[in-house]
Order: structure tokens, then sequence, then C-alpha cells
């Protein structure tokens, strides 16, 4: 099996651990293949990849679309090491509000599978980091939309106490001034 795949505290959300295959030169790794990905259940047909490169101390988030654009996302750090965070925003669900964060790092080569209905940010960890995600629906600017990293109804832990934040995602509401967006 190329993957080890794993469910987090919030069962919708999957840890992947690709298998590496290393020797003195470096090493070589399958990061995606439908036929195991739907085998363990997850059936998203990724359509557009992403990517982004961000400094230590960066926080982007936390973002997601809206339906009828809304995306599942595969995420993979590329090189750098960052706290990853994914928020279930689907009011209705036994697991709304809640929030599971995850280190992914170039090193541990872990990914983690984000299905629509929920939020996604990070905050990178070393001086940089690359982070490469295939989604399930195309960007759509008109669907683009997201909640305050720090609103305190959800709670998250960040490992940085003043982040590097855009000033977009400065304003972003609170998730009750969101509405219900999705719905579980």
């Amino acid at each position: 099996m190329p993957f080890q795949f794993g469910r987090l505290e919030i069962p919708d959300l999957v840890l992947i651990t690709p298998r590496r295959f290393a020797d003195d030169r470096g090493f070589f790794c399958e990061t995606y293949k439908s036929s195991a990905f739907q085998d363990f259940g997850i059936d998203a047909v990724f359509i557009q990849d992403n990517c982004s490169h961000s400094l230590r101390g960066v926080l982007r988030g936390l973002h997601f679309q809206k339906p009828p654009h809304a995306q599942g996302k595969l995420v993979r750090v590329m090189y750098g090491k960052v706290v990853d965070v994914a928020v279930d925003i689907r009011v209705g669900s036994p697991t709304y509000r809640q929030w599971v964060s995850v280190h992914l790092s170039a090193e541990n080569g872990q990914m983690i599978y984000i299905p629509p209905g929920f939020a996604h940010g990070f905050c990178v960890l070393s001086d940089e980091a690359g982070l490469a995600y295939k989604v399930t629906q195309e960007y759509a600017p008109q669907a683009e939309a997201g909640i305050q990293w720090n609103d305190p109804e959800i709670g998250i832990e960040w490992p940085v106490a003043d982040p590097i934040v855009s000033a977009k995602d400065a304003v972003l509401p609170s998730l009750a001034e969101l509405g219900e967006v999705f719905v579980y």
C-alpha cells in the first residue's frame, strides 16, 4: 500500500502518510493515487492544483469556498514546516465549531484531506514553507469566503501569538457572523 490513512479527531479529516522509498540520493513517493484514495473511502475528484510560498509567522486562513463551488483539499508541504488547521463549519454537525491541527512538513511528508464544509488555514513554523494542494473545484472568486483566524468561539491554539495576516484575512467575519453556509 503506497499510503497509510488515519482518521483524525473529526473523522471526516484524514491524515495521510505516503510510503517513501529512500536511499543515499534522497527519496521517491507517490503523493496521490486515485485507486488508493477510493479504497479508503475518499472519492474526491481533484481538478485544480495550487501552491503557496510563505515566510515564518505567516498565517493564511481560515478560508473556504461557498457552495456550489465548495472545495475539498488535499494539502501537503513541499519544503518547510507548518501547523495546518481545519474547522468544521457545517451547521448541525456533531463536530460543528471544532478544529483539528496537524504538523505538516517536508520531513514527515504527511498530507491532510479536508472535505467541503471545513474552513482551512495554516501558520508557518520554519523560515519559509511551500504548500501544494489539490482541490475538487476550480477557484471561483464569487464563492471565496473565510472566518476569523482568531475567532474566540472556536479558540484555535495557534503557535504564534502575533502572526502576519493579510489585510483581507484581518477583517474576515466570525463564524457566528457568517451564518449557515454549510448544513450537515
